[in-house]
């Protein structure tokens, strides 16, 4: 382990930490923690204060002039802005860092001792077995749901079935490559489904199955594989999210990736005919099952396969609300309006993305809403059937009209049903995905 003095003008607070994913730069990801972790930290601010200096280390990494930090991102941040003050993102939190600075005994430091660390696996290793305690904000806070599953979807671990050898497997059985895949990074590139999706595989029950035509398929596996075993690629360049979107994008370029034309109507690899269980004897009761567990969210606790990113980090905000944290019988009418705004934000980043012309400036959402499903139905998007299903589903309950979550929104006696609302979320769930990622 290296220790050093390090500038706290040369650290960093990482603006891809997982506690919040993909931000659009340092500030944001300073506002994101004095927002979602305000109590906490004050608390710490309050405690770095008294002591007059932090007991652990920041982990950081260098990158260039700048250290990144890694683990620490609350105490760097507190300690910046001690140090000045102005730079806090509001007027209220500018005035409590310059009144607890007053309180500040001896001369303040400019330097912090840092844990560098140059080797990327050390650090994921090094992060992986902290974060467990909180102490009301003054000891490391422990990551909620969501952090923890930014990080699986960042670094590939806790996944039972090991992806990368299980590739390895397939590319040796079909003669393309014998062994010595980096399976480290493999499994790095490939830690979320939004990346298994494009290279044409998914994880389902704990099976790889694939979701395009299987030589398509294999021969991108294949590519893949070889970039990492000749060092083309490597753990540097597919760090982070955005590093891997750049990999896929070139390989998507060069006509590597299974296409929609490749796309299997549904996925027959893999899957084994379940045994007929044998019926109970007369005498042996039915055993008894337990009552599933009540839902509680408006968006069930699964991986969608939704990957953090800067443009859509409003909607991505949202869905963490909606997925963690507001709960049916407490928050309905904020789950009403942000199912609507979610909606929105993914309507319009389609558009967005896609540039489409069909769209003017005065559309309804209703209508926007349509014309992006008439792009989908060209561009292959989702599964016809579908699509066409959401249209005709609308014309009879009309998903965006003031009938709906606009009333929800804009009517006085128009009240939230969280049967409703789950109704609409499971019809309308892999549209507002697909907008997301798109």
């Amino acid at each position: 382990m290296k220790l050093k003095n390090i500038s706290l003008t040369q650290l960093s607070v990482n603006s891809a930490n997982d506690r919040h994913g993909e931000l659009a730069d340092e500030h944001a990801a300073i506002e994101w923690l004095l927002t979602h972790r305000a109590a906490h930290m004050r608390n710490l601010t309050k405690d770095i204060v008294a002591e007059g200096r932090v007991y652990e280390p920041p982990l950081v990494h260098e990158d260039g002039m700048r250290y990144v930090v890694y683990d620490g991102n609350r105490r760097t941040t507190c300690l910046k802005l001690l140090a000045e003050p102005q730079k806090a993102p509001s007027t209220e939190w500018a005035d409590y860092f310059a009144a607890r600075r007053t309180e500040w005994k001896g001369k303040f430091p400019d330097r912090v001792q840092c844990h560098v660390e140059s080797d990327r696996d050390t650090l994921d290793e090094i992060l992986y077995r902290r974060h467990t305690g909180q102490q009301s904000g003054v000891g490391q806070s422990q990551w909620d749901a969501a952090a923890k599953s930014n990080f699986v979807r960042r670094t590939g671990k806790k996944t039972r079935v090991n992806l990368a050898e299980e590739i390895e497997l397939r590319l040796r059985d079909a003669g393309h490559i014998a062994t010595g895949i980096p399976r480290s990074n493999m499994n790095r590139l490939l830690s979320a489904e939004a990346f298994r999706n494009r290279v044409g595989i998914s994880i389902v029950n704990n099976r790889v199955e694939y979701t395009h035509e299987t030589g398509k398929v294999t021969a991108a596996l294949a590519r893949i594989a070889n970039d990492l075993v000749l060092k083309r690629v490597v753990l540097e360049d597919i760090w982070n999210n955005k590093g891997k979107r750049a990999y896929l994008d070139k390989l998507e370029k060069d006509g590597v990736l299974p296409t929609a034309v490749d796309a299997l109507p549904q996925n027959k690899d893999f899957k084994k005919t379940k045994p007929i269980p044998k019926p109970p004897e007369k005498d042996t009761p039915a055993p008894s099952v337990p009552a599933p567990e009540a839902r509680t969210t408006l968006i069930r606790n699964i991986d969608y396969g939704l990957v953090p990113q800067a443009h859509t980090q409003r909607a991505t905000d949202i869905w963490k609300e909606l997925q963690f944290r507001l709960k049916f019988g407490d928050h309905d009418n904020a789950i009403a309006v942000l199912f609507r705004v979610l909606l929105e934000f993914s309507v319009e980043n389609y558009i967005s993305r896609r540039k489409l012309t069909t769209v003017h400036v005065n559309d309804k959402l209703s209508k926007k809403f349509h014309k992006v499903l008439d792009d989908m139905l060209i561009a292959n998007t989702l599964e016809k059937k579908y699509l066409n299903g959401l249209k005709k589903f609308e014309q009879t309950e009309p998903l965006v009209s003031a009938n709906t979550l606009n009333a929800y929104v804009h009517h006085k006696d128009f009240f939230p049903s969280d049967h409703h609302l789950k109704s609409m979320w499971d019809t309308l769930s892999g549209f507002i995905v697909a907008c997301i990622k798109a």
